[in-house]
């Protein structure tokens, strides 16, 4: 081996106990997957390193076994710092169980960290998170009893309220890329995204710390062009070689070329959506449409949005991002999100985070697990689940245009018959509830700040408004009392000029609503 490059064991042998580890990924993208089972190994056979603090952003693990899922021991840590923690259910069992302390913040919040870190300054100042769980009025984003440090502050600067996220030395960077040279020099060619590497590299260094690079390959003999190089091999410590199996490019595919922009994907068409009542609520929302609109869309449900806007042909009359950093083309879904087939351009998080902070998204769609009378949302934790926020405060505080979308109830069963809606079995729970079990989304902030919000369902439709939320749009068909109102734990406001939905989001063929979508032009995202 090479200077930098050393074996695996090796190299996790220079994290020492009680250090903090900074570990980058998104979902099942450029996680260090060898050298997170590694670090499980060698505690596993030795008991060491111990009592470390786990730093990470984004959510990182499949679920089950994978990413920091193979950190969930007793002893191997003791305080863990997340953005999401549903991609870890090991870790999140070890929180609710209080035997580590544990804290959940605003993923772009921790992804802009690393940089204020990287800098010597003493913290990161923002509004994001204001009057949400993590503002210390509320839990200070503490997710148990056993975490009682309070590492973030309420502050007033210049008369305006604002987030004072606490700052912490970094011990360890856990980083990847995909080709190193002998100087350490890392490119990332092959990666789906850049993260916030670069950041956690220079935050580790300049806090006396090493960094271990997890790579694909390395080229012995050649140079890198200076832009190519994501991390320059001054910030690297160790590099080092994955096996195959660990080094895929996501947790679902070995490699794609359309998410590095090897290839271009030939345009196809989407498959057409089902008429389920997913469509007919991503048909309602895709009338929200505004052309040249920059817009972030959530996994899960929100991504039936894109497949509707593709049936209708309106594909090409906005960009859509994702906070791991791809700009435009098609983002993927499930074990690969974070990527996007055929991006325009893929920049590092933490500018992505800037961007969305400041304003620059014009519309968000993201789905609605539980809602209450103020407009309130919780997508964050559930009894005894812990999921986490993720990018999502960031996303839905800062938006101009918010746009939740989910049933009215668990479980519906709904007929559609000539244009109208028939509810044949109502669900087992409500999610329009009295008040939200934690506040991930304020709509107390939301009417301060003047965003426009809707709530979409299958069978209503709710906008927030200065007296509340209120009703207006239902479905042609359904029951205003017993169909809607009664299915909901608040009495929710109802507008003067309470209408129905589109009558063509209940028919089978496609609605045509391109050209009049496309008619709005710019001034709509005033």
């Amino acid at each position: 081996m090479h200077g930098k490059i050393i074996g695996v064991e090796d190299a996790i042998g220079l994290i020492k106990d009680g250090d903090t580890v900074a570990i980058g990924g998104f979902v099942g993208n450029v996680h260090p997957e060898e050298l997170t089972l590694t670090l499980e190994k060698i505690f596993l056979e030795t008991g060491h390193p111990k009592n470390l603090t786990l730093i990470g952003a984004a959510g990182q693990g499949d679920g089950k076994e994978k990413g920091l899922n193979h950190l969930a021991h007793e002893d191997l840590l003791k305080r863990v710092i997340l953005g999401y923690w549903n991609l870890s259910p090991k870790l999140g069992k070890m929180a609710l169980e209080n035997k580590i302390e544990a804290y959940n913040f605003p993923q772009g919040v921790i992804s802009c960290l690393f940089r204020e870190i990287a800098g010597g300054r003493l913290g990161f100042i923002t509004h994001t998170g204001l009057k949400t769980f993590v503002d210390p009025r509320q839990d200070g984003g503490k997710v148990n009893a056993r975490t009682t440090e309070e590492l973030v502050e309420l502050i007033t600067l210049s008369g305006q309220e604002r987030l004072f996220y606490k700052a912490l030395p970094i011990n360890v960077a856990l980083v990847r890329g995909t080709t190193a040279d002998l100087h350490g020099n890392i490119r990332m060619e092959k990666e789906t995204a850049s993260l916030e590497m670069m950041a956690m590299a220079q935050a580790a260094k300049n806090s006396g710390g090493i960094v271990i690079a997890q790579v694909e390959r390395i080229s012995e003999n050649g140079h890198f062009r200076p832009m190519d190089v994501r991390i320059p091999g001054i910030f690297v410590d160790a590099v080092v070689v994955a096996k195959p199996e660990n080094h895929w490019q996501t947790f679902f595919e070995v490699y794609n070329p359309t998410y590095t922009g090897e290839i271009v994907a030939p345009a196809q068409n989407m498959k057409i959506m089902d008429f389920t009542t997913r469509k007919i609520i991503s048909r309602r929302a895709a009338m929200e449409l505004i052309p040249g609109a920059v817009i972030n869309l959530g996994i899960g449900m929100a991504d039936g949005i894109a497949a509707v806007a593709g049936e209708e042909g309106m594909n090409d009359l906005f960009t859509l991002t994702v906070e791991s950093g791809p700009i435009g083309g098609i983002p993927a879904m499930g074990m690969s999100f974070g990527a996007s087939a055929n991006p325009q351009a893929v920049i590092d998080q933490p500018y992505m985070f800037d961007f969305y902070d400041g304003g620059g998204l014009n519309m968000a769609f993201l789905g609605m697990a539980q809602a209450d009378k103020n407009g309130n949302l919780n997508v964050s934790r559930f009894g005894t689940r812990l999921a986490g926020c993720g990018g999502f405060i960031n996303i839905t505080q800062n938006a101009k245009t918010v746009i939740f979308i989910g049933t009215l109830t668990v479980g519906a069963e709904v007929a559609v018959t000539n244009g109208k809606m028939t509810i044949v079995k109502e669900g087992r729970d409500k999610k329009l509830i009295e008040r939200v079990e934690q506040i991930t989304f304020s709509g107390d902030y939301a009417r301060e700040v003047g965003q426009r919000v809707l709530y979409i369902t299958e069978r209503a439709v709710f906008e927030l408004r200065k007296e509340g939320v209120t009703l207006i749009e239902t479905a042609p068909g359904v029951d205003l009392q017993k169909d809607i109102l009664d299915q909901m734990g608040f009495v929710p406001h109802i507008a003067p000029d309470l209408r129905l939905m589109d009558q063509r989001i209940f028919l089978e063929k496609p609605m045509g609503i391109r050209d009049e979508i496309a008619l709005r032009g710019k001034h709509g995202l005033k």
